[in-house]
């Protein structure tokens, strides 16, 4: 008996101390773009808040609905707005990413069913401390935003 509670007293000092390392990102008001029948392509935007002493990025995520998930930023380029995929979302300490349209975003890249307005789907982000969040996002329709927009 008293072994088992040693031991259990070590798993929970353990699982404290991993939960002290990961940082704690709230994943506000995500949402996917709505896309016409046969658009391979769509995004997802959202609000990341860090209210850890450290900072911590987005590095990856997934989801059943794309067959690549990539994260993006738009630059302006003589003009055009450009979409370039960039490495992390940086969320600094006690603060916040905001990802929206014409700016950072999480692209869903191949999707492998349209995108209908009042939907639902699942996206898993996965951040720099090696913790990840699994989300059930709606899909809303969303206007502007990427105008004069190539993708490269």
């Amino acid at each position: 008996m008293i072994k088992t509670w040693f031991n259990r007293g070590l798993l929970v000092a353990a699982m404290a101390t991993s939960s002290m390392a990961m940082a704690e990102v709230t994943v506000k008001d995500a949402y996917a773009r709505a896309v016409p029948p046969g658009q391979m392509n769509s995004a997802s935007f959202m609000m990341l808040n860090n209210d850890e002493e450290k900072s911590v990025s987005l590095v990856s995520g997934s989801s059943s609905v794309a067959k690549v998930v990539e994260l993006h930023n738009h630059i302006n380029e003589n003009g055009v707005m450009k979409m370039r995929q960039i490495e992390k979302i940086d969320i600094p300490a006690k603060g916040m990413a905001h990802l929206q349209p014409g700016g950072l975003h999480v692209m869903l890249i191949g999707l492998k069913k349209d995108l209908m307005e009042g939907d639902n789907i699942d996206l898993n982000l996965e951040f720099s401390d090696g913790s990840s969040q699994e989300l059930t996002i709606p899909v809303k329709k969303v206007m502007g935003g990427m105008k004069h927009h190539k993708h490269h």
